[in-house]
Protein backbone atom coordinates (compact mmCIF):
# COMPACT_ATOMS: atom_id res chain seq x y z
CA UNK A 1 0.00 0.00 0.00
CA UNK A 2 1.55 3.55 -0.93
CA UNK A 3 0.59 6.13 1.27
CA UNK A 4 0.81 9.52 0.12
CA UNK A 5 0.34 12.66 2.97
CA UNK A 6 -0.19 16.42 1.05
CA UNK A 7 0.65 18.83 3.97
CA UNK A 8 3.26 18.40 7.13
CA UNK A 9 1.39 21.04 9.30
CA UNK A 10 0.32 19.52 12.32
CA UNK A 11 -2.35 17.51 11.30
CA UNK A 12 -0.64 16.00 8.39
CA UNK A 13 2.56 15.13 10.16
CA UNK A 14 1.13 13.57 13.00
CA UNK A 15 -1.22 11.28 11.07
CA UNK A 16 1.95 10.73 8.55
CA UNK A 17 4.45 10.03 11.97
CA UNK A 18 1.20 7.29 13.27
CA UNK A 19 1.31 5.99 9.87
CA UNK A 20 4.64 5.76 8.96
CA UNK A 21 5.17 2.35 11.32
CA UNK A 22 2.02 0.82 9.92
CA UNK A 23 1.97 -2.61 8.71
CA UNK A 24 -0.30 -1.94 6.41
CA UNK A 25 2.27 0.13 4.18
CA UNK A 26 4.26 -3.47 3.69
CA UNK A 27 7.52 -2.44 2.26
CA UNK A 28 7.00 0.94 1.40
CA UNK A 29 7.69 3.66 3.14
CA UNK A 30 5.05 6.70 3.65
CA UNK A 31 5.48 9.65 1.08
CA UNK A 32 5.42 13.22 2.23
CA UNK A 33 5.06 16.20 0.24
CA UNK A 34 5.00 19.67 1.38
CA UNK A 35 6.56 22.87 -0.39
CA UNK A 36 8.55 24.59 2.91
CA UNK A 37 12.34 24.21 2.19
CA UNK A 38 12.76 24.16 5.95
CA UNK A 39 10.25 22.05 6.64
CA UNK A 40 11.70 19.28 4.03
CA UNK A 41 14.77 18.87 5.64
CA UNK A 42 13.01 18.18 9.00
CA UNK A 43 11.06 15.53 7.73
CA UNK A 44 13.90 14.27 5.79
CA UNK A 45 15.50 13.63 9.32
CA UNK A 46 12.49 10.79 9.61
CA UNK A 47 14.06 7.59 8.26
CA UNK A 48 10.30 6.43 8.23
CA UNK A 49 9.50 9.15 5.25
CA UNK A 50 10.15 9.61 1.89
CA UNK A 51 10.26 13.16 1.32
CA UNK A 52 8.92 14.79 -1.89
CA UNK A 53 8.55 18.93 -3.51
CA UNK A 54 7.42 17.77 -6.55
CA UNK A 55 3.62 16.13 -6.54
CA UNK A 56 4.60 14.74 -9.89
CA UNK A 57 6.99 12.58 -8.40
CA UNK A 58 4.42 11.38 -5.59
CA UNK A 59 1.27 11.05 -6.64
CA UNK A 60 0.41 9.62 -9.73
CA UNK A 61 1.98 6.71 -8.10
CA UNK A 62 -0.23 6.54 -4.47
CA UNK A 63 -2.98 4.37 -3.73
CA UNK A 64 -4.41 6.00 -0.58
CA UNK A 65 -3.59 10.20 -0.33
CA UNK A 66 -4.39 12.21 2.84
CA UNK A 67 -4.61 15.29 2.08
CA UNK A 68 -3.96 17.75 5.12
CA UNK A 69 -3.44 21.24 3.72
CA UNK A 70 -5.68 24.80 5.35
CA UNK A 71 -9.04 25.10 3.81
CA UNK A 72 -8.33 27.84 2.01
CA UNK A 73 -5.26 26.43 0.21
CA UNK A 74 -7.31 23.48 -1.59
CA UNK A 75 -8.77 25.19 -4.57
CA UNK A 76 -5.28 25.89 -5.79
CA UNK A 77 -4.07 22.47 -4.81
CA UNK A 78 -7.13 20.69 -6.15
CA UNK A 79 -5.78 22.08 -9.93
CA UNK A 80 -2.35 21.46 -9.06
CA UNK A 81 -3.60 17.84 -8.34
CA UNK A 82 -6.10 16.60 -10.85
CA UNK A 83 -3.70 16.41 -14.14
CA UNK A 84 -2.29 13.35 -11.72
CA UNK A 85 -5.13 11.52 -10.01
CA UNK A 86 -6.85 8.74 -11.66
CA UNK A 87 -10.60 6.73 -10.07
CA UNK A 88 -8.83 3.86 -8.40
CA UNK A 89 -7.20 6.42 -5.50
CA UNK A 90 -8.46 6.76 -2.54
CA UNK A 91 -8.56 10.58 -1.24
CA UNK A 92 -8.84 11.21 2.72
CA UNK A 93 -9.56 14.54 3.76
CA UNK A 94 -8.29 15.73 6.96
CA UNK A 95 -9.59 19.81 6.08
CA UNK A 96 -12.01 20.82 8.07
CA UNK A 97 -15.51 22.12 6.41
CA UNK A 98 -14.47 20.84 2.89
CA UNK A 99 -17.15 18.64 1.77
CA UNK A 100 -17.33 15.46 -0.28
CA UNK A 101 -18.48 16.71 -3.02
CA UNK A 102 -16.22 19.60 -3.65
CA UNK A 103 -13.15 17.06 -3.31
CA UNK A 104 -14.89 14.80 -6.13
CA UNK A 105 -15.64 18.00 -8.40
CA UNK A 106 -12.42 19.43 -7.59
CA UNK A 107 -10.67 16.46 -8.47
CA UNK A 108 -12.38 14.77 -11.02
CA UNK A 109 -12.40 11.36 -8.79
CA UNK A 110 -15.02 9.63 -7.19
CA UNK A 111 -13.59 7.93 -4.08
CA UNK A 112 -13.49 10.46 -1.00
CA UNK A 113 -12.96 10.01 2.35
CA UNK A 114 -14.10 12.92 4.70
CA UNK A 115 -12.74 13.21 8.46
CA UNK A 116 -12.66 15.61 11.45
CA UNK A 117 -9.28 15.22 13.29
CA UNK A 118 -8.34 16.42 16.69
CA UNK A 119 -4.74 17.57 18.01
CA UNK A 120 -4.81 14.87 20.67
CA UNK A 121 -3.73 12.45 17.89
CA UNK A 122 -0.23 14.14 18.49
CA UNK A 123 0.11 12.06 21.99
CA UNK A 124 -1.75 8.66 20.25
CA UNK A 125 -5.20 9.93 21.90
CA UNK A 126 -6.84 11.08 19.36
CA UNK A 127 -10.63 10.71 17.85
CA UNK A 128 -11.29 11.06 14.24
CA UNK A 129 -14.72 10.67 12.78
CA UNK A 130 -14.81 9.89 9.13
CA UNK A 131 -17.93 9.09 6.38
CA UNK A 132 -17.31 8.42 2.77
CA UNK A 133 -18.87 8.97 -1.15
CA UNK A 134 -20.47 6.07 -2.35
CA UNK A 135 -17.85 4.65 -4.55
CA UNK A 136 -15.33 3.63 -1.62
CA UNK A 137 -15.79 -0.11 -0.29
CA UNK A 138 -16.33 -1.59 2.63
CA UNK A 139 -12.49 -2.79 2.14
CA UNK A 140 -11.50 0.40 1.69
CA UNK A 141 -13.42 1.86 4.34
CA UNK A 142 -11.80 -0.80 7.03
CA UNK A 143 -8.40 0.38 5.52
CA UNK A 144 -8.84 3.65 6.21
CA UNK A 145 -9.90 3.38 9.57
CA UNK A 146 -7.15 1.29 10.55
CA UNK A 147 -4.73 3.86 9.12
CA UNK A 148 -6.58 6.51 11.35
CA UNK A 149 -6.56 4.37 14.56
CA UNK A 150 -2.76 4.69 14.46
CA UNK A 151 -2.93 8.10 16.20
CA UNK A 152 -5.77 6.90 18.67
CA UNK A 153 -9.56 5.93 17.98
CA UNK A 154 -11.81 6.77 15.30
CA UNK A 155 -15.74 6.74 14.44
CA UNK A 156 -17.72 5.86 11.50
CA UNK A 157 -20.66 8.37 10.94
CA UNK A 158 -23.21 8.15 8.53
CA UNK A 159 -23.30 11.30 6.91
CA UNK A 160 -21.09 15.12 6.69
CA UNK A 161 -23.50 16.52 8.92
CA UNK A 162 -22.03 14.17 11.85
CA UNK A 163 -18.06 15.64 10.77
CA UNK A 164 -19.21 19.22 10.73
CA UNK A 165 -21.20 18.68 14.13
CA UNK A 166 -17.63 16.77 15.60
CA UNK A 167 -16.02 19.62 14.69
CA UNK A 168 -17.60 21.36 17.55
CA UNK A 169 -17.07 18.67 19.81
CA UNK A 170 -13.82 16.62 19.21
CA UNK A 171 -12.31 19.12 16.30
CA UNK A 172 -12.26 22.19 18.44
CA UNK A 173 -13.33 20.37 21.87
CA UNK A 174 -9.32 20.44 22.90
CA UNK A 175 -9.61 24.23 22.85
CA UNK A 176 -11.88 24.47 25.02
CA UNK A 177 -10.77 22.23 27.52
CA UNK A 178 -7.27 23.79 27.43
CA UNK A 179 -9.39 27.43 28.03
CA UNK A 180 -11.07 25.95 31.16
CA UNK A 181 -7.53 25.14 32.73
CA UNK A 182 -6.40 28.30 31.55
CA UNK A 183 -9.07 29.71 33.86
CA UNK A 184 -8.21 27.38 36.79
CA UNK A 185 -4.44 28.21 36.45
CA UNK A 186 -5.08 31.42 36.65
CA UNK A 187 -7.14 31.56 39.92
CA UNK A 188 -4.74 29.22 41.42
CA UNK A 189 -2.03 31.82 40.67
CA UNK A 190 -4.51 34.35 42.08
CA UNK A 191 -4.69 32.45 45.35
CA UNK A 192 -0.59 32.39 45.64
CA UNK A 193 0.29 29.34 43.87
CA UNK A 194 3.66 29.12 42.04
CA UNK A 195 3.51 28.13 38.28
CA UNK A 196 5.03 24.82 39.28
CA UNK A 197 2.18 24.27 41.83
CA UNK A 198 -0.68 25.44 39.71
CA UNK A 199 0.32 23.38 37.10
CA UNK A 200 0.15 20.31 38.80
CA UNK A 201 -2.99 21.10 40.76
CA UNK A 202 -4.93 21.81 37.64
CA UNK A 203 -3.20 19.37 34.87
CA UNK A 204 -3.71 16.38 37.89
CA UNK A 205 -6.68 17.13 38.46
CA UNK A 206 -8.15 17.03 35.09
CA UNK A 207 -6.07 13.73 34.23
CA UNK A 208 -7.66 11.85 37.43
CA UNK A 209 -11.37 13.46 36.75
CA UNK A 210 -11.26 12.01 33.24
CA UNK A 211 -9.83 8.63 34.43
CA UNK A 212 -12.62 7.97 37.11
CA UNK A 213 -15.31 8.97 33.97
CA UNK A 214 -13.48 6.61 31.79
CA UNK A 215 -13.03 3.75 34.28
CA UNK A 216 -16.54 3.68 35.56
CA UNK A 217 -20.11 3.24 33.70
CA UNK A 218 -21.32 6.74 35.64
CA UNK A 219 -22.67 10.22 34.40
CA UNK A 220 -20.68 13.66 34.72
CA UNK A 221 -23.21 14.68 36.60
CA UNK A 222 -22.97 11.40 38.99
CA UNK A 223 -19.68 12.17 39.43
CA UNK A 224 -20.66 16.06 40.16
CA UNK A 225 -22.91 14.51 42.78
CA UNK A 226 -20.44 12.48 44.49
CA UNK A 227 -18.12 15.18 44.75
CA UNK A 228 -20.38 17.87 46.03
CA UNK A 229 -21.96 17.64 48.65
CA UNK A 230 -25.29 20.07 50.06
CA UNK A 231 -24.20 23.49 51.45
CA UNK A 232 -20.78 22.17 50.43
CA UNK A 233 -17.52 23.87 48.73
CA UNK A 234 -17.60 22.23 45.47
CA UNK A 235 -21.83 22.90 45.69
CA UNK A 236 -20.99 26.53 46.16
CA UNK A 237 -18.57 26.29 42.66
CA UNK A 238 -21.42 24.21 41.03
CA UNK A 239 -24.11 27.35 41.97
CA UNK A 240 -21.77 29.93 40.81
CA UNK A 241 -21.69 27.94 37.53
CA UNK A 242 -25.30 27.57 37.49
CA UNK A 243 -26.22 31.04 38.31
CA UNK A 244 -23.93 32.32 35.06
CA UNK A 245 -25.04 30.29 32.75
CA UNK A 246 -21.78 28.34 32.52
CA UNK A 247 -23.50 24.90 30.90
CA UNK A 248 -25.26 26.72 28.23
CA UNK A 249 -22.50 28.89 27.39
CA UNK A 250 -20.25 26.14 26.40
CA UNK A 251 -23.21 24.34 24.46
CA UNK A 252 -23.38 27.82 22.58
CA UNK A 253 -19.35 27.49 22.02
CA UNK A 254 -19.91 24.06 20.63
CA UNK A 255 -22.76 25.09 17.64
CA UNK A 256 -20.50 28.05 17.04
CA UNK A 257 -17.95 25.88 15.61
CA UNK A 258 -20.17 23.62 14.22
CA UNK A 259 -22.11 26.09 12.56
CA UNK A 260 -18.88 27.74 11.14
CA UNK A 261 -17.76 24.25 9.79
CA UNK A 262 -21.10 24.18 7.46
CA UNK A 263 -19.75 27.82 6.75
CA UNK A 264 -16.53 27.37 5.40
CA UNK A 265 -18.25 23.81 3.17
CA UNK A 266 -20.68 26.83 1.48
CA UNK A 267 -17.87 28.78 0.72
CA UNK A 268 -15.81 26.27 -1.29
Amino acid sequence: MKVLVIGAGNMGLTYAEGMATSPLLGKHKLKIYDTDPKKIESLKNNSNFRVFDNLQDCLPTADLVFIAVKPYHCNQLFEDMKPMVNDEQLMVSLMAGVTIESIVVGLGIPKVVRTMPNLPAKVGKGVTSYTESKAVSKVELILVRNLLDTTGTSIHVDTETFIDASTGISGSGPAYVFYFMQSMLEAALNMGFSDYDSKVLVSNTFEGAIELFNQSNLSPESWIDRVASKGGTTQAAIDSMEDNNVKQLIQDAAYAAFNRAIELGKEK
